[in-house]
């Protein structure tokens, strides 16, 4: 596996973007960038080189997932869903997950910290 790169920097406000170009694929690389991060959430650009992968972990809040480029391999609990280019997923609070990349893609991941006080 390689490297995970950050670009914590938050993109432009008050700019229209054309959100898959926003980020870039490395070679034998995870890239992440920031689109807007608040206490009550994150919003992430992530591009995914073939061959590489986020180690299974588990998240306390809900995370949506949504593929903007290529084909991603979500594994939710042991059950693999392969999602294509405008498809999406929510990954359960409290549930583990991997993401692979069989083939390179992007992806938007948004995760919310607030609501689950009720």
């Amino acid at each position: 596996m390689g490297k995970i790169q950050r670009h914590r920097k938050e993109i432009k406000k008050s700019t229209v973007h054309l959100i898959v170009t926003l980020i870039e694929y490395i070679p034998n690389a995870i890239v992440s960038k920031t689109v807007l991060k608040k206490t009550t959430g994150d919003i992430t650009l992530m591009s995914f080189d073939t061959g590489e992968e986020l180690a299974e972990k588990s998240s306390p809040f809900d995370t949506f997932v949504q593929v903007i480029d290529g084909i991603a391999e979500i594994v939710i609990n042991e059950k693999k869903h392969k999602l294509e280019l405008g498809e999406a997923i929510t990954i359960p609070a409290h549930t583990y997950n991997y993401i692979k990349a069989n083939q390179r893609f992007k992806i938007i991941q948004t995760v919310i910290k607030s609501g689950y006080e009720a």
